[in-house]
């Protein structure tokens, strides 16, 4: 059994009363029929809503920082998707070579290219603007950028790039939290990626 949901806006009732025909209208839902405890009922899919508190005060400083966050995100996120894409084309690469040393050769020539291509844009960036690029490529990855330069680099190169980060009040090893501290952030990539920001 299927049901119809169907959902008419003004002008679309007003189409109805002009043209009284037995045609489905342009907008319906499609419910599923589930059955809970013996019962079967009509369900339909609803997209989820994230729901955040109200800020406490509604000062001019809090939404200059709230810009300010919006810029930085859209200033470093297409980073983040771009180190996400080159990790797997590196892995898929990976796979195909077997020796240790022709592996090492692959990544410091992966990397030398990449340092060509990028390192200008990185250099540029604000401390701030890189402590968010370190959460995004966490958010992209799954893995800490701690992680990332141990696995390819190896212990001693990603000790070094912590203490660097550490040098300028940053951390390789910070995770991503979208449902704690990084709430906002991904809220702001929602809508990004959504098209309204």
């Amino acid at each position: 059994m299927v049901i119809l949901f169907s959902v008419n806006t003004v002008s679309g009732q007003q189409d109805t009363l002009k043209h009284k025909n037995d045609t489905l209208p342009e907008s319906f839902y499609l419910l599923q029929k589930v059955e809970r405890d013996g019962i079967t009922m009509p369900e339909v899919e609803i997209k989820e809503v994230t729901v955040f508190a109200r800020p406490r005060n509604n000062k001019r400083n809090d939404y200059r920082k709230y810009e300010r966050l919006i810029n930085n995100i859209k200033r470093v996120y297409p980073y983040a998707l771009m180190v996400r894409v080159k990790m797997n084309q590196v892995n898929e690469d990976l796979k195909k070579i077997s020796g240790e040393k022709e592996r090492k050769t692959y990544i410091k020539n992966f990397e030398k290219n990449i340092f060509a291509e990028y390192e200008d844009d990185i250099r540029n960036m604000t401390i701030t603007q890189g402590k968010l690029l370190i959460k995004l490529i966490d958010r992209e990855t799954q893995n800490t950028s701690y992680v990332l330069i141990r696995d390819y680099r190896g212990k001693l190169s990603a000790a070094f790039w912590q203490g660097i980060a550490r040098i300028f009040g940053t951390n390789l090893k910070e995770e991503y939290d979208p449902y704690g501290d990084d709430a906002l952030i991904e809220f702001i990539i929602r809508e990004v990626d959504a098209g309204r920001l």
